[in-house]
């Protein structure tokens, strides 16, 4: 999948998720969010048993989405301790 060129979408929920946190970090999640486009790299990893199946690390926060073909789908920005509660 390196190198690969891929179309970015954001849920609305994502929008609501950045809004909420402080600018410096919400510009930091924006840039590794932008570099997704070019190909799944930074600290990805493919989750086991959980939907949405990737994650992106940025600090202390976690950027949930799925790959569909060349389209990245961005579900949630939450703080690692809220990620991965079922909810």
């Amino acid at each position: 999948m390196e190198g690969a060129v891929y179309s970015v979408e954001l849920m609305p929920k994502v929008v609501k998720d950045l809004k909420k946190l402080p600018k410096p970090d919400a510009g930091r999640i924006i840039e590794k969010i932008k570099a997704l486009q070019d190909g799944l790299t930074g600290d990805v990893k493919r989750l086991a048993a959980f939907v949405p199946e990737y994650r992106l690390r940025v600090g202390n926060y976690r950027v949930l989405f799925e790959v569909n073909g060349h389209k990245i789908t961005i579900y949630h920005v939450k703080h690692r301790k809220e990620a991965y509660l079922r909810r």
